[in-house]
This record gives structure tokens, C-alpha cells and sequence, in this order.
């Protein structure tokens, strides 16, 4: 089962620990932020666990289409992306409670002071195709 885990800048339940975003960290900081990311990724590279996963540049619009022969419409009233997702992260994992262990280890990436960040990760399952009437 493949599950998706989003690592937002904002939303979601409370933080545990209210740390500055990570423009406002020290370099050392990031580095160590972005190596334990490496790390993690490596490991569950070599359980065959790993799919894909990037960190997303702030910039981005939302785009959509505005009808034949018309320029699409960018941007939008909405919250952007850019504002809420840090970056994802795709497992491919035997169970649910697998993607959970994982993305409680992934939010122990350490922060400011080197400390964890015990930052909150939205995981979602991938949808599946639905049975066939034969099944």
C-alpha cells in the first residue's frame, strides 16, 4: 500500500513545540534538518519502503482552465500550497500502522538547537482501483 506524507509550514492540529519557521534557522540547523531527511529516505531506501519524495520551492501558482480558446487563470483567493506544503514523501509500506510508525519517525527531525521539531505529517493513503464485480 503506497501513503503519501505531507510535511506542511502551517495547518493542521497545534504544534507540540512552536519553533520559528526554518528561514529563521541557523545554516547549521537546516543542514542537519535536511541530512536526518537524507538519512531517513536512505534507510527506507534499503527496505525497498522508499518511492519518491522532494522538498517544494515557496514559489507556485494555482492554474486552471478558463474555457476554449482562453489564457488559463493563475492564481486564485485561496491558501496556496506554497503556504501550507513543506514538502511529501511516498512510502510503499505492508499496513497502515507501518506509514504511521514511519511518519512518527520522520517528525522527530530535528529543529532549532537540534532539538525535535515533533512536527505534524499528513498521511494519506493512495486510492486504490475498486473491485471489479467478478471479485
Amino acid at each position: 500500500m503506497k501513503y503519501l506524507m505531507l510535511k506542511h509550514y502551517r495547518g493542521g492540529p497545534e504544534p507540540i513545540v512552536d519553533h520559528p519557521p526554518m528561514d529563521r534557522w541557523t545554516p547549521e540547523e537546516v543542514d542537519a534538518h535536511l541530512g536526518y531527511m537524507r538519512d531517513f529516505a536512505d534507510r527506507l531506501r534499503g527496505t525497498g519502503e522508499y518511492v519518491d519524495g522532494q522538498a517544494l520551492a515557496p514559489d507556485g501558482a494555482f492554474v486552471r482552465y478558463d474555457g476554449e480558446g482562453r489564457a488559463p487563470v493563475v492564481d486564485g483567493p485561496f491558501a496556496e500550497t506554497k503556504d501550507l506544503i513543506a514538502g511529501w514523501m511516498i512510502i510503499d509500506v505492508e499496513s497502515w500502522d507501518r506509514a504511521v510508525e514511519l511518519a512518527g519517525e520522520l517528525s522527530a527531525a530535528p529543529g532549532p538547537g537540534g532539538e525535535p521539531i515533533h512536527e505534524w505529517l499528513e498521511v494519506r493513503p493512495f486510492l486504490t482501483a475498486p473491485p471489479t464485480i467478478g471479485e
